[in-house]
């Protein structure tokens, strides 16, 4: 779960301002006095004051303590707020089963932000067990009082058809909902369903508006859909320059995919000049992070000598990483490597492996060369090669956009 920790001393600055705005508001001394009689409301806003340091030293463990008593009253805010805190471990300990105690409580007494991080735990299962439908009814829960996250949230459970049946229309509704708040998460899925058709009619202008909404937030997935928008002249004119201009935007702020396609672009000569050197260099980072589609590239540059030094080995160590995320045309080309024994040494078994995964998915080559390639190796060998072929399964290694 992301740390909202900025988001909750925010609101406890909020409060303070409120009082700063009113034509009477309560001094620090006034505030202290109510904090050290037992007012939660005012032990809440002491915590809040020391950590941001307004009026008083800075001092994060002072703060820790005024949230601590206020907390102990019942304050769902204080409580959202160590529960955050115990699970970030920020400022405090790390603590799971303090998370998730702090948290609950807060979200028991229906506090938004609390039930939005306590669905976040159950959803990847960190400081209690994995469990999407729980995760669900408290995104649920926080998402009908209007918490934008949550909202966002719970449509993608919806879109997934995770700790709910898989349901578009109503993974658009709670989209719509927080896209509407100005979630540019929400902003971009939305703009998918509607270039995609799903759980609404397809319109790819619908598509783009919402797109560019998310943009003008920085939001580099919704950069990386409307480049490629712009490439295909899907809600908009066709423009590669345009295109490039998306994807690199996405591409700077570490999305693989971007990253993959604009490299090929490079590679191209589509909307830039041809460059093979900005093409190896923004694949290579795409193939780092894990994109199938960039390290079946990077193979081929290394293969074919473009913008690299020709070199077998090496094209062969990127093919079996797009092969072993699934990719059939990577398997297909790596399996041929081994049948001729380029880049890798010459091995029928391996390469009968690879074609066989690839035939399985319905690449029409791989199922053509089967046969053929199973000519070099006995009965046996084939008979061990479909049981490791029915044990397979493919490696998933995107890494997260860099910050």
């Amino acid at each position: 779960m992301k740390s909202r920790l900025p988001f909750l001393v925010i609101t406890a600055w909020l409060a303070l301002s409120l009082w700063a705005c009113s034509e009477e508001h309560p001094s620090v001394v006034e505030i202290r006095t109510k904090a050290e009689q037992g007012d939660a409301k005012a032990q809440f806003n002491l915590g809040g004051m020391y950590y941001i340091g307004q009026d008083v030293p800075q001092d994060a463990d002072e703060a820790v303590k005024w949230w601590r008593k206020a907390a102990e009253q019942g304050n769902a805010d204080a409580q959202a707020l160590l529960g955050l805190m115990y699970f970030s471990g920020q400022d405090v300990p790390q603590d799971a089963v303090e998370a998730v105690k702090w948290t609950r409580k807060a979200a028991e007494q229906g506090d938004a932000d609390a039930q939005n991080n306590l669905g976040l735990m159950y959803l990847v299962g960190q400081c209690v067990p994995q469990d999407s439908a729980e995760a669900v009814a408290w995104f649920r829960k926080a998402a009908e009082q209007g918490n934008v996250l949550a909202q966002a949230n719970l449509g993608g459970m919806y879109y997934k058809g995770q700790g709910v049946p898989k349901d578009d229309p109503e993974a658009v509704a709670w989209f719509r909902k927080a896209a509407e708040q100005g979630n540019a998460g929400a902003q971009s899925n939305l703009g998918w369903m509607y270039h995609k058709g799903q759980g609404v009619p397809k319109d790819d202008a619908e598509a783009v508006k919402w797109m560019r909404k998310a943009v003008e937030q920085e939001f580099a997935h919704a950069q990386f859909n409307l480049g490629n928008m712009y490439h295909k002249g899907q809600g908009v004119p066709k423009d590669d320059a345009e295109a490039v201009k998306w994807m690199r935007k996405a591409a700077e702020q570490g999305h693989a995919g971007a990253r993959a396609n604009l490299g090929w672009m490079y590679h191209e000569g589509q909307g830039v000049p041809k460059d093979d050197a900005e093409a190896v260099k923004w694949t290579r980072m795409a193939a780092e992070q894990g994109d199938a589609w960039a390290q079946n590239n990077l193979g081929g540059m290394y293969h074919e000598g473009q913008g690299v030094p020709k070199d077998g080995p090496e094209a062969a160590t990127w093919f079996r990483k797009a092969a072993e995320q699934g990719d059939a045309d990577t398997q297909t080309l790596l399996g041929w490597m081994y049948h001729e024994g380029q880049g890798v040494p010459k091995n029928d078994v391996e390469a009968y492996l690879w074609i066989s995964l690839a035939a399985a998915q319905g690449h029409e080559n791989a199922k053509a060369t089967l046969d053929s390639i199973g000519q070099g190796i006995t009965p046996d060998q084939i008979a061990e090669v479909q049981k490791r072929a029915a044990a397979w399964r493919p490696k998933t290694t995107i890494a997260p956009p860099e910050k």
